[in-house]
């Protein structure tokens, strides 16, 4: 069913979009003297991802009612992401902002999220979607720190299963928005034990089992009980990927990195839309890992993300990915 679903190509996604503001290449906060601008937040960027691979994709959120909230429907509609379920909201309620630097070595990024627009998307805003629109619904973790959004996505989760779609949640673990870390490993548990994929890193896979070395272990609980597919990402060392049939590693694409900022939301898109065009998983989940090593090589996230023309130019120049290692 999964898969099937993925094969859709129009997915409804949850959680937030941003702006972002970013630093030239090689360039620290500090020197610059002028930066970037560009749609960020995880939902937004994923939306876009998928837009630019072809697919289609309507986001879901609250955005600030003035100029910056703007900004970011007018970039959503600038990538092809359906804006229909995109809400301004007044008062004191501000779109999140990142400030981050193009550079690896040192990386710093601010997120500013006092006050986050996007919180306050409610169970009204995910009752007016008509799921039976959409092939699978697709959030990221910060969706759920704060209230209203975690009660509204909570119910969203409920209306998309009502109306037979996936549930496709990325882990997504950000600490500066949560209250508390044992707050965050009890909700981010009960989200994913609701959905048929997850997608996350070692880290965030061990932060729910409450130990690093238990992480693998969860993961692959998860598809014992609950998931369809599950993804072990590993940065360098590639990801693993668990289903019902068995595991199996992919490696990455090797790239000169600029920022580690957007690769996960990239790898989602690159992903779904693989999927969705017919292509074997385990190629898929490559092809996944390729579009994560153009936007890190790149300044910005969404503005980063690769076209189709230009992830076919990556893999025919790239002299192809690291090899996956037989034994974990």
């Amino acid at each position: 069913m999964l898969l099937e679903a993925i094969a859709r190509n129009n997915f409804v996604v949850v959680g937030r979009a941003g702006i972002d503001f970013f630093t030239d290449a090689g360039v620290r906060a500090e020197d610059a003297e002028r930066l970037g601008v560009g749609l960020g937040g995880s939902a937004a960027n994923i939306g876009a991802g998928i837009c630019k691979l072809g697919g289609k994709a309507a986001l879901v959120t609250r955005v600030s009612d003035d100029s910056v909230g703007s900004y970011c429907i007018g970039q959503l509609k600038h990538y092809g992401v359906d804006t229909e379920h995109v809400t301004p909201v007044g008062g004191e309620y501000r779109n999140s902002l990142a400030f981050y630097e193009s550079v690896v070595e040192g990386h710093r990024n601010v997120i500013y999220r006092n006050g986050a627009a996007d919180f306050q998307m409610d169970e009204h805003d995910v009752a007016r979607v008509d799921y039976g629109k959409y092939g699978a619904l697709i959030t990221a973790g910060t969706v759920f720190a704060a209230e209203p959004s975690r009660t509204a996505t909570f119910k969203a989760f409920d209306l998309a299963k009502a109306a037979n779609l996936p549930l496709i949640f990325d882990v997504d673990y950000r600490p500066y928005s949560w209250p508390s870390a044992e707050v965050a490993a009890d909700v981010l548990s009960r989200a994913a034990a609701l959905c048929d994929m997850i997608v996350g890193n070692d880290e965030e896979f061990g932060f729910m089992a409450g130990d690093y070395d238990k992480g693998l272990e969860k993961a692959r609980e998860l598809v014992r009980t609950t998931a369809e597919l599950v993804i072990y990402k590993m940065g360098e060392a590639g990801a693993i990927t668990i289903t019902r049939d068995g595991e199996f590693r992919t490696g990455i694409y090797p790239v000169e990195a600029l920022k580690p900022n957007g690769a996960g939301d990239s790898f989602m898109s690159g992903l779904m839309t693989s999927i969705a065009d017919g292509i074997e998983l385990k190629e898929a989940i490559l092809r996944g890992s390729a579009c994560a090593s153009i936007v890190v090589a790149k300044p910005g996230c969404a503005p980063a993300m690769p076209n189709k023309a230009e992830l076919e130019a990556f893999l025919a120049s790239h002299p192809g990915p690291t090899q996956e290692h037989r034994t974990f």
